[in-house]
């Protein structure tokens, strides 16, 4: 799973879409709102999320005609654990930036 994550974020397109569905938060967006700020083709677009969704990192939501996409909290989690699991000699907050405390 941790590998299909890093694949799907390694292209920078998707790097982009994820990171903006970040700041969006829990609303989500919808695709012609993401292409509109991301400057994508729609078809392009749609591959990305499409290739987001299958890595378990966003997820659609439908909320009548259309479709919202947001960042799937637990995949994220998932892929943070992962990569902080043996993180600097079990000391995961001597990973984190100066000025971030530890969330656990």
């Amino acid at each position: 799973a941790a590998v299909a994550s890093l694949s799907a974020l390694a292209q920078p397109s998707r790097l982009e879409v994820f990171r903006l569905l970040v700041r969006t938060g829990g609303a989500g967006l919808c695709a012609g709102e993401i292409a509109e700020q991301l400057e994508l083709p729609k078809p392009t677009l749609s591959f990305h999320l499409k290739e987001l969704a299958q890595a378990e990192l966003i997820e659609a939501q439908r909320d009548g005609r259309t479709i919202n996409y947001r960042v799937r909290d637990e995949g994220f989690r998932e892929l943070m654990a992962y990569l902080t699991e043996d993180c600097c000699q079990g000391r995961p907050d001597l990973c984190l930036p100066i000025g971030f405390e530890s969330c656990c």
